[in-house]
């Protein structure tokens, strides 16, 4: 008898006659003209089913616009949930410059900068309190804000359910500067 391997990462598919039967087309014939007894064409109904021929695409058009939102909202929601994360990265990347001795309010938007450029997020106001830097003594708090209009980053032309949301993020850390 052959050993089972335990890590097996083959599928199993199920028999000809069960696959046949999930996966069989419900309709096998093409519409017919419903006539009795020398009656014009009525409606055309499928052989095999009853159903009237033409409801899917009725069906399609009450369902397609539902689901183009349903996807759409959700394009728009995920790149709102990434452009946060990029901004809230980017502002702590700003803060860890700016606990250092010798830093700058200049070196500090810089590093904001170039992080939210690798991230391909542009047009942002960077904030960073208190400016200069220099003015916080040891263990006093240092703000780097960064805020972006959600139209200026968004993939779809003109956002439709986020249109008017500014995206915010605030890092504060404890400065470490020599007393």
């Amino acid at each position: 008898m052959r050993a089972r391997n335990v890590f097996s990462f083959h599928a199993v598919l199920p028999d000809r006659e069960i696959f046949e039967r999930l996966f069989a087309r419900k309709c096998r014939t093409k519409p017919r003209t419903a006539q009795r007894d020398g009656e014009p064409g009525r409606r055309k109904k499928c052989g095999d089913c009853g159903r009237p021929a033409g409801v899917a695409v009725v069906e399609f058009a009450v369902v397609a616009p539902i689901f183009f939102l349903l996807v759409l909202g959700l394009i728009e929601f995920g790149r709102m949930v990434m452009v946060q994360q990029v901004i809230t990265n980017a502002s702590r990347e700003g803060a860890r410059r700016a606990i250092i001795q010798g830093a700058t309010t200049a070196e500090v938007i810089s590093v904001v900068e170039n992080y939210l450029a690798s991230g391909g997020i542009r047009s942002t106001t960077v904030t960073v309190t208190p400016d200069p830097i220099d003015s916080a003594g040891y263990g006093e708090p240092v703000t780097v804000t960064v805020t972006v209009p959600f139209r200026q980053v968004s993939w779809l032309p003109s956002p439709m359910f986020l249109g008017g949301v500014e995206l915010r993020a605030t890092t504060t850390m404890r400065r470490e500067a020599v007393q």
